[in-house]
């Protein structure tokens, strides 16, 4: 079981079980988390800066009000974690299993998800302005009222994902594949725009 100060910087973390363990108020600056057991760790208004993490479990973790700034995730798992109200800025996500996956809100601002399958997850009200999610898989996701300016959606799959009221202004969508998804009147002006077409309402 894990027992900290308030700050914690610069330390290397390995093979560490930290299951069920209560890290609110805590804040990690540079620190390295290799093969670490997060498992239903219990998080509100932590902070974790231009931390690595690799191997990691965060399974049925619950982590509120949480920031993830600058952060480096590799290979780690999510099962049915929560990350409510959490802001996750500047972090990459690669070759991460993020799904199941609550996530209630929050500033997803500028994070790599590229390639992230988060088909079904509920992505709504999510700030995701200037993320890279291409080549993602969204299938089925709902991404009602988040905010995609300036997003990268290149060869993502968002059939049959609920896009109503989520702006995207300046977002890249090329070969972003739509079937079956539920978009609203502003999206249809855009993508009837990038055709060429005419729009006149």
């Amino acid at each position: 079981m894990s027992t900290f100060e308030n700050a914690v910087s610069d330390v290397d973390f390995r093979d560490e079980d930290w299951f069920g363990d209560d890290l609110s108020g805590t804040t990690f600056t540079r620190c390295t988390f290799a093969e670490v057991d997060f498992s239903e760790v219990v998080a509100t208004g932590a902070r974790f800066i231009d931390c690595v993490f690799g191997n990691c479990r965060f399974n049925a973790a619950t982590f509120t009000a949480t920031a993830f700034v600058g952060c480096e995730f590799r290979r780690c798992s999510f099962f049915d974690a929560t990350l409510d109200g959490c802001k996750t800025t500047g972090s990459s996500f690669a070759e991460c299993r993020m799904r199941p996956l609550r996530v209630v809100g929050g500033v997803w601002r500028g994070v790599d998800l590229r390639g992230a399958n988060l088909a079904g997850a509920d992505l709504s009200d999510v700030d995701l302005r200037d993320s890279d999610l291409s080549l993602a898989s969204l299938v089925g996701a709902s991404l009602r009222d988040a905010r995609l300016d300036h997003a990268v959606l290149r060869e993502a799959d968002l059939s049959k994902a609920d896009l109503r009221g989520a702006s995207f202004g300046a977002a890249v969508l090329d070969e972003a594949r739509l079937t079956g998804a539920r978009i609203s009147l502003g999206l249809a002006v855009l993508l009837a725009e990038r055709t060429g077409a005419v729009v006149e309402v």
